[in-house]
């Protein structure tokens, strides 16, 4: 076979017959130099709750983050809130069949799948448009409980018509005796199954972010299960020279405390205890009790909720439910809670970046996320149930 000199010559650089010669020098340092191109990358959701925040931050409002993110004086509780939850240490067991787990509970003759709930936060519209009924949409879609605010930018009349998962209610009791009456009975007619008495605000506290931020309800949303309550719609600034709120009561005593659990026809339960002394007395009372520092958000340099918590549980020595709200991020503090007396936590946030970040979505993830965590390291504790938390979990 006849071998023409160009094939001859392109066999020798590696050509096949009749492909293109090679590219010259230059051509070919440019290309080697230009890197393939690259798939797009597909953005990661959120895997922890820490992660929502600096998502709802980006979508929020200046005056709408610093609202959820204030603490009172300089934010010391605020900090120990977290902190307290991280100085605990978990005691793992080891050859222990955690096949199934039971995160099942009774809580006020309701039954719930875990033991985690929404704690009462106001003015959810402020941080996503669609505010309160997003996040009951979030909270149905996630199997959670939610504890309407008083002070949300949606009726608890609306609120329940939207919602698919239980509700209860927050309550601050006014000076207005009729007008509070009246609220207690717009909120079981809306469905709400416990009604949550926040007494430890007779004032308001100082969250200097707060005010720098300049923060006030934007045109067009308002209190709105406060309507008709006289000076409800008046504003921190409005207030100025007295340390007063106009909407609570600074003359609350134990005596309102009777005379609700008279006129309510769902269990009551006080939040805002932090002293083993009040705890015994709602106990006789026959109320549960939420320890509670208020997010941090009103007297700072209390003691963290966890470290409250245990003082409060062996004073109750059983005799009510314990809840607890404050510093609750991951599914580990879950357990430290339940190890050191409480039934249940709440969490507030967490769910309000969720809700910043992704509206009803981020509101159902954050719970999943914290959920998940928490079975998580019930199973690498060796616990396969709820009662079988007591505080041999917490290493000691």
């Amino acid at each position: 076979m006849r071998v023409t000199r160009r094939a001859a010559f392109g066999a020798v650089l590696g050509l096949a017959a009749g492909s293109r010669p090679l590219r010259s020098s230059a051509a070919t340092r440019q290309a080697a130099a230009t890197p393939p191109p690259q798939p797009a990358r597909v953005p990661v959701p959120p895997g922890t709750l820490a992660e929502f925040e600096p998502l709802a931050k980006r979508r929020m409002t200046h005056m709408a983050y610093e609202f959820v993110a204030a603490g009172a004086g300089d934010e010391i509780t605020l900090r120990e809130n977290q902190a307290a939850f991280d100085r605990l240490r978990l005691n793992p067991r080891v050859l222990v069949d955690v096949s199934a787990l039971d995160t099942r509970l009774t809580l006020f003759g309701q039954e719930l799948e875990f033991p985690i709930l929404l704690a009462p936060t106001a003015y959810h519209r402020v941080m996503h448009a669609e505010g309160e009924i997003a996040t009951v949409r979030g909270a149905a879609a996630a199997g959670v409980t939610l504890v309407a605010s008083a002070f949300a930018t949606t009726t608890i009349e609306d609120m329940g018509k939207a919602a698919r998962s239980p509700l209860w209610f927050q309550l601050y009791v006014n000076k207005d005796r009729g007008f509070t009456r009246d609220l207690v009975q717009r909120a079981e007619s809306a469905g709400c199954r416990a009604l949550c008495v926040t007494v430890d605000s007779p004032l308001s506290g100082m969250r200097h972010r707060e005010r720098r931020a300049g923060f006030v309800l934007p045109p067009g949303l308002e209190r709105s299960n406060l309507k008709g309550l006289a000076a409800a719609g008046t504003t921190r600034r409005s207030a100025e020279g007295t340390i007063y709120n106009v909407v609570l009561d600074p003359a609350l005593t134990w005596k309102e405390i009777e005379w609700l659990r008279g006129i309510s026809r769902v269990p009551v339960l006080l939040k805002g205890v932090l002293s083993p002394d009040d705890a015994v007395r709602a106990a006789e009372a026959g109320v549960g009790l939420i320890v509670s520092n208020h997010g941090a958000r009103l007297l700072d340099t209390v003691p963290a909720t966890i470290e409250a918590l245990p003082r409060v549980a062996d004073a109750v020595a059983g005799r009510v439910p314990i809840l607890m709200d404050g510093g609750v991020r991951r599914g580990t503090d879950v357990l430290k809670a339940l190890a050191s007396g409480a039934s249940a936590v709440l969490i507030g946030r967490p769910y309000l970046f969720g809700l910043g970040a992704q509206g009803a979505d981020g509101v159902t993830a954050v719970v999943r996320i914290l959920r998940r965590e928490f079975e998580m390291s019930m199973a690498l504790t060796g616990r396969r149930s709820l009662k079988e938390i007591d505080r041999t979990v917490l290493w000691r």
